[in-house]
C-alpha cells in the first residue's frame, strides 16, 4: 500500500519548498505566483493529499476544534442540541469535542480548563443549574484567551456572549394554556433547586396571578430533571385535587405519565398536561403532549453565529460588544389538554420579558 502523501512529495513535484507548499495549502500569505498556486493545489488533489492537522495548527495557530460542555448528554434536549452544534461546526470545517459535566459546577470548570489546555479554538458552555454555584466556572471562563458562548443556562454577572430561551415566559405560556381551558387547580412539577426551574415556576405564578388565582403551595411539587424523580412526585400529585399539570420538562412529564398510567389514570381524561421542551416524548406516550418548544435549531444557530463571529475577529482592535440574546419559546398544542369548565374571563396576551 502506498505511503501517505507528504508536503515534501508535493514540493518535490512542483519544484518549490515544503514551506511554500504548506502556506499555499493553508491559504496563508506568501510570495508564490498564481500559476504555482494552481500547480500545488492540482498536485495535492491528484495525489489525494490529506493535511496533518497537528502540523497545520503550527502554521495557522488554529486547532479547528470547538469544545462543548453539557450537563447531561442523556437528556433529549441536550443531545439534540449537541447534534445540531456538531453539524454546524462540521459545516464550518471544525470538529466539535463534547463533554458531560453531570450538572456539576466544579466539573464545569475542570472541563473548561481541559479544553483550554488542549488548544480548542472556542467553547460552547451549558452551565450547571444550581443557583449561586457558578463561581468556579465564571473564574475559569474569565481567564480564557479564546472566545466562548454561554448557551441555554446563563451566568448573569459574567460579561460574555450568551444565548438562551426565556424560561419565565415559557412557564407562563404553559400555565396560561391550562387556565384558558378552564382549569383552576393546576399543579406544577418543577425543579425549584435549579435556575431554569425557578424561572419556569415564576411564569406559572404570573399566569395564576393574572387570572386572580392564589398560589397553593401544595400544588407545587419538587422534582429533579429525571424520570425517576418525577415518578415519585406523581405519587403526591394524585393526593391533590388538581385537574391539570404543568410538567416543567419532558423527562418530568415522562415520569409523571408512567406513574399515572400504572394506577389507571389517563391523560387528558383525568389530568390535562402541558410539558416543556417538545422533544421525543410523543414516540413513547399517547396522547401526544402539548408542550412548550425551545427550538433546538434556533438556539444552536444563534450560539454558533455568536461564537464564529468572535473567531472571525481574530484579535481585532475593535471587537463588537458582547451580546445577550433571549429567544422566545412557543406553545405547541397537541392532544394532552381538554377543556374543564369555561374560564371566568380571558387573560390578555402578554409579550415576553427578557
Amino acid at each position: 500500500m502506498a505511503g501517505k502523501v507528504t508536503l515534501k512529495d508535493i514540493a518535490r513535484e512542483v519544484g518549490l519548498s515544503p514551506t511554500a507548499v504548506s502556506l499555499v495549502l493553508n491559504d496563508r500569505p506568501c510570495r508564490v505566483s498564481e500559476e504555482n498556486r494552481r500547480k500545488i493545489k492540482e498536485v495535492a488533489r491528484r495525489k489525494h493529499y490529506i493535511p496533518n492537522q497537528i502540523a497545520r495548527s503550527l502554521v495557522t495557530q488554529r486547532s479547528q476544534t470547538i469544545g462543548l460542555v453539557v450537563p447531561n448528554i442523556e437528556s433529549r434536549f441536550f443531545s439534540s442540541l449537541a447534534r445540531r452544534l456538531e453539524r454546524g461546526c462540521r459545516e464550518r470545517g471544525y470538529a466539535l469535542l463534547i463533554t458531560n459535566s453531570d450538572d456539576s459546577p466544579g466539573t464545569d470548570a475542570e472541563l473548561v480548563r481541559l479544553f483550554a489546555n488542549r488548544g480548542a479554538d472556542g467553547l460552547l458552555v451549558v452551565a450547571a443549574d444550581e443557583p449561586g454555584s457558578n463561581g468556579a466556572l465564571a473564574d475559569a471562563l474569565s481567564q480564557l484567551t479564546v472566545p466562548f458562548v454561554l448557551v441555554d443556562r446563563l451566568i448573569d454577572d459574567l460579561d460574555c456572549d450568551k444565548v438562551a430561551f426565556n424560561n419565565e415566559y415559557g412557564g407562563y405560556l404553559a400555565c396560561r394554556h391550562l387556565l384558558s381551558a378552564g382549569h383552576r387547580r393546576i399543579a406544577c412539577v418543577v425543579n425549584t433547586s435549579s435556575n431554569t426551574g425557578a424561572r419556569r415556576l415564576q411564569g406559572y405564578k404570573r399566569a395564576l396571578s393574572e387570572y386572580g388565582i392564589d398560589l397553593d403551595e401544595r400544588l407545587v411539587l419538587e422534582s429533579a430533571y429525571y424520570i425517576a424523580d418525577a415518578y415519585a412526585a406523581a405519587g403526591d400529585l394524585v393526593t391533590t385535587d388538581a385537574t391539570a399539570v404543568f410538567a416543567s420538562s419532558d423527562n418530568i412529564a415522562l415520569g409523571l405519565l408512567k406513574r399515572l398510567y400504572e394506577v389507571g389514570l389517563r391523560v387528558p381524561r383525568d389530568y390535562s398536561v402541558v410539558s416543556y421542551d417538545n422533544s421525543a416524548a410523543d414516540v413513547l406516550f399517547e396522547p401526544a403532549l402539548t408542550s412548550i418548544e425551545q427550538n433546538v435549531d434556533e438556539l444552536a444557530d444563534a450560539a454558533l453565529e455568536l461564537l464564529f463571529r468572535r473567531l472571525e475577529e481574530d484579535g481585532s482592535e475593535n471587537p463588537v460588544p458582547f451580546e445577550r440574546r433571549v429567544l422566545t419559546p412557543r406553545l405547541v398544542v397537541k392532544d394532552s389538554v381538554r377543556a374543564a369548565v369555561a374560564p371566568s374571563f380571558s387573560s390578555s396576551a402578554c409579550v415576553p420579558t427578557a
